[in-house]
């Protein structure tokens, strides 16, 4: 018998390398025809003057006291104020308001892959993980069964510093907050906005209550809105973690949960509970839930801090939402942040994808001078939703699939399939480093999503077969394969087959800036609930309503 399993060991070390050599192959093929598209395109955007001054809207009241306003942004959380910064250092005159400016008490939006801290770099705010406590995060650690395993994120080729970072949502906010107000264009304002100011088809501008209950309006022509996530959670008190600097991912029944350290003294714990209806934390089933379901799954490291914080009452619940991206090009609007893109925040991918967003949005603007003819500045900015496509939708694809990989199912199949997946990452070598590479957001490519996915079912399948296949195990094998096709394709389809994989392909990827000037709003927060007497336009309402939605469910 030892024979055999030596064997059957060995013979699944082959499939595993032969698989991973054929997919690295295409791979290859694939990343240096994307390079020659990115090199031939490059004088559309690269080597043009950063703007020196912004230019008045020059359609009423302006926001700003200096005479006009570049860039509305509504909302300065993680998004909004990273944007306000990166324009306002860019020249534009910026005005943010902000329903509050007092720090924010989230639950989410608390750990930063090393993608997202590259980006922090990039837009020069990478100081703002200092000074709140930050914990650096250096890769997770997966536990199933008794059993755990650590991936470390593959970070040799980074400067030292590069690294995950797990924070005080609140803290590192503020930081942003403080960071984009130091600049002398950029304007900070307490208010709510409750309605978006269109005309002849063309956002110009918000309507907002201020701090005071006035009633003003603001005017620019490009309109960026965000809503926040949601999930459900609680602190953990003076806990040490099984393996420090790592998030932990338990494979419990019947979801996951995740901890990752958000100070010196706390850490985060996110338990997912499945289904639109969550037990009552005022009637004490919350309580119940997490001490008879979820506390027996919690290593026995950490289990005592775990009842401890039940016992402390300090549980929260904030819904969790995946609304794919879907384009809605209007003269003077643009969507960001989670009004626009949402995924599981199980690889706590948001932020990446905000950040990445903003880098994106930051160079195309670059080029131009001033911001005021909103439908071409509109059509212009169509490629925005084109060329943010790699990082999002490898970091969307793979938050959706993991999470059904990686929840518990009375399908055996499934079943199978997840067994798979935490011993193929187990496995080490380019097994783990691909996949973390990709959860870490350093390896943004679809391509090589879908591979390690596929690469994961068919290590299942092996296993099946071995020693001896029967007709009960073939079987398997086919819904296993089936079953990971129903997984992935649909979150692929709702991305974008095009977009995602043939980026080049679509028109707008190669789309110049345009060369008259222009004028910008950008709106990234909340709206309060629609007003009767709001603008009836048909974006506004879309905005309006998606915003006062989500923010009430929250």
């Amino acid at each position: 018998m030892a024979a055999v399993a030596a064997g059957a060991g060995v013979g699944l070390q082959l499939i595993g390398a032969a698989a991973a050599t054929l997919l690295a192959a295409v791979l290859v093929a694939v990343v240096l025809g994307r390079r020659r598209r990115l090199v031939a395109r490059a004088p559309l955007v690269e080597g043009k003057p950063a703007p020196e001054d912004g230019c008045a809207v020059g359609d009423g009241e302006g926001a700003a006291g200096d005479g006009g306003t570049d860039v509305i942004i509504v909302g300065a959380g993680v998004a909004g104020s990273a944007l306000a910064y990166t324009l306002g250092k860019d020249g534009r005159r910026v005005h943010v308001i902000e329903r509050d400016l007092t720090e924010p008490d989230r639950i989410v939006g608390e750990l930063l892959q090393p993608g997202g801290y590259l980006k922090l770099i990039e837009l020069g705010l990478e100081d703002c993980v200092e000074e709140i406590d930050a914990q650096r995060v250096l890769g997770y650690a997966l536990f199933k069964d008794g059993r755990n395993t650590k991936l470390a994120y593959p970070l040799e080729k980074f400067h030292s510093d590069v690294a995950g970072r797990s924070f005080h949502n609140g803290r590192f906010i503020q930081r942003m907050r403080q960071k984009a107000a130091s600049l002398p264009n950029v304007q900070l304002e307490q208010g709510t906005v409750t309605s978006l100011l269109e005309e002849t088809g063309t956002v110009k501008g918000v309507q907002y209550k201020t701090k005071s209950g006035e009633e003003l309006k603001a005017f620019a022509p490009l309109t960026i809105v965000d809503v926040p996530s949601c999930f459900v959670g609680l602190v953990l008190e003076n806990c040490q973690l099984p393996h420090p600097n790592h998030g932990h991912v338990i494979l419990a029944n019947p979801s996951p949960i995740l901890f990752y350290p958000i100070s010196s003294t706390e850490v985060r714990c996110l338990v997912d509970v499945p289904g639109q209806k969550v037990p009552s934390i005022a009637s004490g089933e919350m309580a119940n839930y997490l001490k008879t379901v979820v506390a027996p799954q919690i290593p026995p490291e950490i289990y005592d801090s775990f009842i401890a914080a039940i016992d402390k009452g300090s549980i929260r619940t904030m819904p969790n939402r995946s609304m794919p991206a879907a384009p809605h090009p209007t003269p003077g609007a643009l969507l960001m942040g989670d009004a626009f893109n949402m995924r599981h925040p199980l690889t706590g991918g948001g932020m990446t994808v905000a950040l990445s967003d903003i880098v994106v949005l930051r160079n195309l603007l670059k080029p131009l001078r001033n911001l005021h003819d909103a439908s071409s500045l509109s059509k212009y900015l169509e490629s925005f939703y084109t060329l943010r496509k790699p990082v999002a939708s490898t970091i969307n694809t793979l938050a959706g699939a993991l999470y059904k990989v990686f929840s518990a199912s009375p399908d055996q199949a499934r079943n199978e399939m997840r067994q798979a997946c935490f011993d193929y990452l187990s496995l080490g070598g380019v097994f783990s480093n691909g996949p973390i590479a990709l959860l870490s957001g350093l390896n943004p490519r679809p391509l090589s999503l879908v591979a390690h996915f596929f690469a994961v079912a068919i290590y299942g399948v092996g296993r099946l077969m071995l020693p001896l296949p029967s007709p009960k195990r073939m079987w398997i094998g086919a819904r296993l394969i089936s079953g990971a096709c129903g997984i992935i394709l649909p979150i692929i389809k709702a991305e974008g087959v095009r977009q995602m994989f043939f980026p080049a392909t679509v028109p707008a990827y190669y789309r110049a800036a345009p060369a008259a000037e222009y004028c910008v709003i950008a709106l990234v927060g909340e709206l309060s609930k629609p007003t009767p007497d709001a603008t009836s336009g048909k974006m506004e309402r879309l905005f309006t309503w998606i915003a006062w939605k989500s923010s009430r469910e929250c």
